[in-house]
């Protein structure tokens, strides 16, 4: 019997144990990386009173809803702002992923004249802008976007980031071989976009809207700048007046003695906790629906024959 022989039959008895060795390894990163988020959901539900005495347990003594109620007191404001961020991030993811698609698809060919003049375009908005002032004259003067929906969706909507990623994709995963075929059967360029190389980019596309719609999601700064109404404020900006609120009664509290009784019945820490899970919530039962297309876009064209 050769040597290479008994070492194949060497490494074959010793497979099932690596096998067993990594799924373990990739076990214990996964639950790291998913136990400080049910460790805040644990500490959102604790009893307040617990969790001055006791400190930040895994299982507290006593369970309390407390700092859920003390949020929903809001009632419909905290409904309409859920309501808010919901239609900002899908109309903005759509209005994001069309965008880019489109001026990244037109970078990616090579056909097209003025390609490099748009990439250095796009790419130069990366390393400079024209800063906040600039920005707030445009958006509130010259588009008259103040206390308007669109004020949270435009400014996000194109990302020259997105379109570096997603021009590159488009050149190595679409071939012009695909594009001069649809061509030939007659189809224009349009036709050419939206039914040969949108179907083949879709790990592409999803990647790209997972970025987006966390974009749009985690956004607060929009509202701070361009939203006085009460009606269009989304759900980070309305968690973050509610946080400024409780530090204000709390840093005011022994000047004004009426203030000690709201101060003792507020759930501090524990809100602060239900805050954290009533905001990523949503995104984390979200990312499934992209995980499959985000994992293909990470690893698409890492294997060639």
């Amino acid at each position: 019997m050769s040597a290479q022989t008994t070492k194949g039959r060497d490494f074959h008895r010793l497979t099932p144990v690596w096998n067993i060795a990594f799924h373990a390894v990739a076990g214990i990163f996964a639950l790291l990386c998913v136990f400080p988020f049910l460790f805040v959901t644990v500490i959102s539900f604790t009893d307040e009173s617990t969790l001055a005495k006791n400190g930040y347990q895994l299982f507290p003594e006593k369970w309390s809803v407390e700092a859920y109620t003390y949020l929903f007191k809001a009632g419909d404001q905290l409904l309409r702002s859920y309501g808010v961020t919901i239609a900002v991030t899908l109309i903005g993811t759509v209005i994001g992923v069309v965008f880019t698609a489109l001026f990244a698809y037109a970078i990616s060919r090579h056909s097209f004249k003025y390609r490099n003049f748009f990439a250095f375009f796009a790419f130069f908005t990366m390393l400079f802008n024209g800063g906040l002032v600039p920005t707030y004259i445009i958006v509130t003067q010259l588009l008259g976007l103040k206390d308007s929906i669109w004020a949270l969706i435009l400014p996000l909507a194109v990302n020259a980031f997105y379109i570096m990623i997603l021009r590159t994709f488009f050149s190595t995963m679409v071939p012009d071989a695909i594009i001069e075929s649809g061509k030939i059967d007659g189809a224009g360029e349009f036709g050419i976009f939206f039914k040969l190389v949108l179907p083949l980019s879709l790990p592409g596309l999803a990647t790209i809207a997972l970025f987006s719609t966390l974009g749009y999601w985690n956004d607060w700064f929009n509202a701070l700048l361009y939203i006085n109404t009460p009606n269009l404020v989304p759900l980070q900006s309305m968690l973050m007046r509610i946080e400024n609120s409780m530090q204000f009664i709390m840093q005011n509290s022994q000047n004004a003695s009426l203030s000690m009784g709201v101060l003792q019945s507020m759930p501090q820490d524990t809100s602060r906790m239900a805050m954290v899970v009533l905001a990523t919530g949503p995104i984390v039962f979200a990312y499934p629906f992209f995980q499959r297309y985000f994992i293909q876009g990470l690893t698409v064209g890492a294997v060639k024959e």
